[in-house]
């Protein structure tokens, strides 16, 4: 006794095949990619505080020079509208030339974690107005979520993480810390910089680290969401190739339509060679339009009958010759010239067919 197996995905719709390329591609199109926010901000932070490290002492020079430039040249002008607006339209230049490296940096460093990531996508479909965004019962579902719990506990960890990595490093340079009492200004600033610049560096490499777990969760959640039932990839196959009765219904039309175009020709056609019944090829020559004969219409069975009854109708000579009748239905096609191997064979049939009608 054979056993009749079913697959109850193609009932029950469970999405357990991965993503053709193709749902890949329309996700991605709407901007639902495998992305990490926390990559984005650890290669930020790490990039930045090596910026400051390396452009310390020119910030240093900057804000020096326009501390002494405020106090020994603006303190001197007189407070009019023009003196003001002239000062502002200054100090504003001056301010964005200094943190110009470090604005640089950070955007090269944002646009390079993206890339990493997804690589260039633009796309507006995020942007565009959802009445789901702002249904209550929605909201609820995505604060009571699975993936708002792994964003509790992932904030939560890197509070840890980023609490224990500064907190130690505050704790190891404590002696330190207790002696700027007995030292000077420079002293302090230059040690309070450097500390600062020191958790900034380590606690973003923590972060890259924990970005990196992160990362392999969104991948694998972002694969998970995207999954597909096998009637899923079935559907998708008949949108990309089509419904077989359609494509059947537009080739049946096709057909017709080549055949009423074939039908209109015979009736300007020199000769319809036969088989007598099964096979029909009506020929012409036209030396204005080629050099040999050519096939303007062939079919067999029913439509050898047609081409038989159109051409009787329209005053076409109707030829009987069997072999000639079947190699050229298999071997030229409608609106082809036939090879030069039928020459004789249709010369003779052609000749034939113009001395019977300059007799008549």
């Amino acid at each position: 006794m054979e056993l009749l197996h079913l697959d109850l995905q193609f009932f029950s719709g469970e999405k357990t095949e991965k993503a053709t390329p193709k749902k890949r591609q329309d996700t991605r199109q709407k901007g639902q990619v495998a992305k990490s926010q926390e990559i984005n901000t650890a290669i930020l932070l790490f990039f930045m505080f090596i910026a400051f490290m390396v452009i310390g002492s020119f910030w240093h020079e900057r804000f020096t020079g326009l501390y002494e430039h405020v106090f020994t040249e603006y303190v001197l002008w007189d407070l009019t509208p023009d003196t003001l607006h002239t000062i502002f339209v200054e100090v504003i230049g001056y301010m964005a030339l200094t943190i110009a490296p470090a604005m640089g940096v950070a955007i090269v460093a944002g646009l390079a974690s993206n890339l990493m990531q997804v690589g260039f996508l633009f796309t507006t479909e995020p942007l565009q107005f959802k009445l789901d965004k702002i249904n209550p019962i929605s909201g609820a579902k995505r604060v009571f979520s699975a993936r708002a719990i792994v964003e509790l506990l992932k904030s939560i960890l890197k509070i840890t993480v980023i609490g224990t990595v500064t907190f130690s490093i505050i704790w190891m340079n404590r002696g330190d810390m207790l002696m700027l009492a007995n030292g000077n200004i420079d002293g302090a600033l230059s040690f309070f910089s450097s500390t600062a610049i020191s958790m900034g560096i380590y606690a973003s490499l923590a972060l890259l680290f924990l970005a990196a777990l992160d990362y392999t969760y969104q991948r694998y959640d972002h694969e998970k969401n995207i999954r597909m039932s096998k009637n899923d990839i079935k559907d998708e196959h008949k949108n990309i190739e089509g419904d077989p009765l359609i494509k059947s219904k537009i080739k049946e039309r096709q057909r017709q339509m080549a055949t009423k175009r074939m039908m209109d020709e015979i009736p300007d056609a020199d000769v319809v060679i036969t088989n007598p019944t099964h096979y029909a090829v009506a020929i012409k020559y036209d030396e204005d339009k080629s050099d040999a004969p050519y096939v303007v219409a062939k079919g067999v069975d029913y439509v050898a009958f047609k081409i038989r009854d159109v051409a009787k109708n329209n005053q076409v000579m109707i030829v009987e010759n069997r072999p000639l009748a079947r190699a050229l239905y298999s071997d030229v096609e409608i609106d082809q010239v036939i090879p030069e191997s039928f020459f004789q064979a249709v010369a003779e049939v052609l000749a034939y067919v113009y001395q019977v009608e300059k007799k008549a």
